[in-house]
């Protein structure tokens, strides 16, 4: 079952056209218990492509990531330059078994982690299948949690609790974010605490500082 993707248009929240800036990108896609919203924020790069590889939708991050170091504003045919960038930064060449993606690409010193989703998209804007890129940035913080996440064998979502606490926010302020209630965040991390072996919420936050400088 494919993913389904809506752009949110940042003035009035509507599906937007082809050629509107996303403000978040959401994901409806199937897991274990139904299907479920993955909100991708504006600041990760995001890319929407066609079978050959042509964008039907990128936002400003995906064209700055894939065009360091020239100036998106003087790339001549955007589309055809980013298709091209594509093919020779994200397509995974090694790949033996169909079209793939690599895991991580570079653009400069930085490091992103690319995340591929199949996608169904709403035909009034586009009528072929498409592939749905996510490039976030491979921070330090967020190969600590990853650590953490092979070490620990902390869930999808115990995960994402995690890296929202480390930002500084609430259970209220991640319950919000994630769409579920304060209670279940902390249920989650109470889990997170059994799992890695700590009895505080400063806890969690010293253990993953510590995997971060080994990082």
């Amino acid at each position: 079952m494919a993913a389904r993707v809506i752009l949110v248009c940042p003035s009035k929240g509507k599906n937007r056209p082809r050629n509107e800036e996303p403000a978040t990108v959401l994901f409806k896609r199937p897991d274990s218990r139904g299907l479920k919203f993955v909100m991708i924020p504006s600041r990760s790069g995001f890319l929407l492509l066609g079978e050959t590889m042509n964008p039907i939708a990128s936002n400003s991050e995906a064209v700055q990531i894939l065009s360091y170091p020239n100036k998106p504003d003087r790339i001549k045919q955007l589309d055809t330059f980013l298709s091209d960038r594509v093919k020779a930064v994200l397509v995974d060449h090694r790949a033996e078994d169909g079209l793939a993606f690599v895991r991580e690409c570079r653009s400069g010193r930085r490091r992103y982690i690319c995340k591929s989703f199949r996608v169904g998209v709403d035909p009034k804007y586009a009528m072929q299948p498409a592939t749905a890129i996510i490039l976030e940035r491979n921070a330090t913080g967020n190969v600590a949690i990853e650590e953490a996440a092979k070490q620990f064998e902390l869930t999808e979502r115990e995960q994402e609790t995690v890296q929202l606490l480390l930002q500084g926010l609430t259970s209220k302020e991640i319950a919000g974010r994630m769409g579920i209630s304060p209670n279940t965040v902390k249920a989650f991390l109470r889990l997170v605490m059994v799992k890695i072996g700590v009895s505080t919420r400063s806890g969690i936050v010293g253990r993953i500082a510590g995997l971060r400088e080994e990082a």
